[in-house]
Order: C-alpha cells, then structure tokens, then sequence
C-alpha cells in the first residue's frame, strides 16, 4: 500500500496520465462511495450502458443501506477497493453522490489503480475522489452525470451521449449560449473543481487540488446565498482563486434566501471573488445538479472561449496523454 509520503511525489507531477479509453465489451462498475440508491433508480443506466456496448457490474453497495449512506464506511470503501483493485473494470460510474466520501477516502489504497488507472465518474459529492485523483495521484477524471440521470426520457439526450463521448476518447466540442453575466477572454489549461462546498471542505487537507493555472469549475445545489458567498470567501482567501486562468460556473440550483435578502445573486456574488482577477468567466454551463448535465474531464487540457457569441469549450486529442 502507497503511504501518503510516497503520494505526495504525485502533487508535483506536470502531466497528469489518462485512463485507456473504452473499447466495445469493456466492463463499467457502478458503485456506491456515498448516499443510499436503489436498484430501480440505476435500472435505466444499467440498461443504457448495455446499448452502448459495455458490460456492467453492479457493487455491493447498490440497495445497501445504513441511515443515510449506501452501507457503513467499511461496506463502502471495500466495494469501491474492490473495483479500484479489478484490472476487468475499465470505467467506475458512481451511483450517487449526496455524502459520504471523505469518511473513507482516506482508508483506500491506489497502489493496483495506479498500475492500471480507470475513468471515475460522478459529481457532487464524488468532487473528493475527483480532487484527490488529480492532486494525489495524478490521474484524470470525469465530472458527469450519475445513474439516477440515465430515465428513459434522456438516454439519447445529448448531455448523456457527452458521457459516453468522454469514456470512448470522442474530443470535446461545446457552444453554449452567452450569458449576461459572463467575462470575455480565452483561456487554457487542465480543468480542475467541481462542487463549491466540497472544494471549500477539502482546503487544508492533502486532497485539495492546486488550481493554479488552472480552469476552475464551480457548481452547487440548496446552499444559502450567504453561504455560497462564504464558500467563494474560503476559495479566495485560501488563494485557489488567486492563480486560476478561467472560471467555470455551472448549476446552481434550489439556492436559498434569508427572511433578510441577501442582496446578491449568484452570478453578483461570483463576480464580486473574482473582481482582482483578470480571467475569463462563463456562466451558463450546463453542469451539475439540474436535469441537464454535460461531462467535463478533469486533469485533462481544455479551451474555453467566451464571447459574445457564446461560449466555447474544446478539447484536443493531440493534447492527451494516454496511459499506455
């Protein structure tokens, strides 16, 4: 097993190595490293992945239940262990975030991962495993839709087929309307971030992902104005806002007022954190906790380009390091 001071010789790794992408017949595992899910709310993805031409392995953690969490942390981090550790697994798809993965990130050795590493998927809570990846270990991720996202209704949408894209090496192309609010420029550099609370919640520990130089992804859902104002403080203040090349601002949804308003919006809000710095900001990008969410590969190059026209988010093959 890797200890922490052996990991640490990852941190200052420049390039970060990519999982292979997949083939026809590769096995996907969904497991549950956080909140409780039912075998009916991952049925669709399971169904979906099939049609695409993958096998799927449902953990052990799929139904499992222990108050509010998908099986206590051992039950949790031994399944997910288990497909860390299985060099059959090509792609691990989480079946929910909520909370739940920095009680065991901690207890889970990547000494077979690193050997051979896979594409983690998920969001929200999943933002842990995602920043300890690419600041740990060195090693690119994808921030996308989960199991519950995969109804019927949008297995052919193309939010979900941008998962699909991203685990078969299909290069990223997004234009997206213009926004108000948004910061023109052009910016590139590897993505990093995901969910603002988590983000807030790893700073000072060892999975805090160093942002600078770095797009910086921003997303939320059922946080306080003030609150969403005081996790952007914490980024700040820490200085992981300081270096960054471009803000990404996707979702923020179910926000909360005080019986007093605030007196911001989201978009004022951000805007305001980011006033010294002379970046490009997009907002809009349709990525997170609304029924519309776009994968976006993290520890991977990326373009961004806001203008007026909208925005624009690429990726290039020719700047992919594949792992073998």
């Amino acid at each position: 097993m890797l200890v922490l001071s052996e990991l640490y010789y990852f941190r200052s790794m420049q390039a970060l190595k990519n999982p292979d992408f997949l083939k026809p017949g590769d096995t996907i595992g969904i497991t549950c490293p956080a909140g409780y899910v039912s075998f009916e709310r991952i049925s669709n993805s399971v169904q979906v992945l099939q049609e695409w031409g993958f096998q799927v392995r449902v953990g052990k953690t799929v139904g499992l239940g222990t108050n509010y969490f998908a099986g206590s942390d051992t039950e949790r981090s031994e399944d997910l262990q288990e497909m860390l550790d299985d060099p059959s697994i090509k792609a691990i798809l989480m079946g929910r975030g909520g909370y739940g993965c920095s009680r065991i990130i901690d207890q889970l050795d990547f000494s077979n991962f690193l050997k051979q590493p896979k594409w983690i998927c998920g969001f929200s809570d999943i933002t842990v495993l995602h920043s300890h990846l690419q600041q740990v270990l060195g090693v690119s991720s994808l921030h996308s839709p989960m199991c519950a996202a995969f109804s019927p209704d949008s297995a052919a949408s193309a939010h979900i087929l941008s998962l699909k894209n991203a685990l078969t090496g299909v290069s990223m192309n997004y234009q997206f309307q213009a926004h108000a609010g948004n910061r023109m420029g052009t910016a590139s550099g590897i993505a990093c971030g995901g969910n603002l609370a988590i983000l807030a919640h790893l700073t000072g520990s060892v999975s805090q992902v160093d942002t600078n130089g770095k797009i910086l992804l921003i997303e939320d859902i059922g946080e306080h104005l003030y609150n969403i104002d005081r996790l952007l403080l914490n980024l700040r203040r820490s200085g992981q806002l300081s270096g960054i090349k471009a803000l990404i601002v996707g979702d923020f949804t179910d926000n909360q007022d005080t019986d007093r308003p605030f007196g911001q919006t989201v978009e004022e809000i951000v805007l305001d954190k980011v006033r010294d710095y002379d970046i490009p900001v997009a907002f809009g990008f349709p990525c997170g906790h609304d029924s519309v969410n776009y994968t976006l590969p993290l520890g991977i190059p990326i373009t961004l380009e806001v203008s007026s026209s909208g925005i624009h988010i690429s990726t290039s093959p020719k700047e992919i390091v594949f792992s073998r």
